[in-house]
């Protein structure tokens, strides 16, 4: 009886330790950048493997523009000068990196992935990520700005 109630007691843990299984992904999300100069920009695509992946542009910066990720809190950006960043939002509700003063970026590395719009940010109980532009309310990523 002894060894009953403890064989219940192991699988009732191991089934509660392995309900909400981990999905393994392979894939690298790719990361959209559009470096703002006054009136020019460029525009880089980099993978968000963590490497760093030079600019090859002087051109002196003040405004990062992150369509579809979370750039402000998953990269680091390498500048010429010392600067500043600061996370915004445009308003037609773009996450933007203010770069002050400006600069030109020699650099950027990014990691990690992010849920985008209206995505599941929560599923079951766990965090799947954090939302590429919005935040997450009612379990799916909300735009910064409503489409409506």
């Amino acid at each position: 009886m002894k060894y009953l109630a403890a064989l219940v007691s192991a699988l009732g843990l191991l089934a509660s330790v392995s309900a909400v299984p981990v999905e393994e992904r392979d894939d690298v999300q790719t990361v959209t950048l559009i470096y703002q100069a006054g009136p020019a920009q460029y525009t880089m695509s980099i993978p968000a493997d963590g490497n760093v992946y030079p600019t090859n542009n002087d051109l002196s910066v003040n405004i990062i523009e992150a369509p579809d990720y979370n750039a402000y809190s998953q990269c680091q950006f390498h500048t010429l000068n010392e600067a500043t960043l600061a996370s915004s939002i445009s308003p037609e509700g773009v996450n933007q990196i203010l770069v002050g003063p400006p600069t030109p970026i020699t650099g950027v590395s990014c990691q990690g992935m992010c849920v985008h719009t209206y995505g599941e940010c929560w599923r079951d109980g766990q965090w799947l990520g954090p939302c590429c532009s919005g935040f997450c309310a009612a379990n799916r990523c909300r735009p910064w700005v409503s489409p409506w």
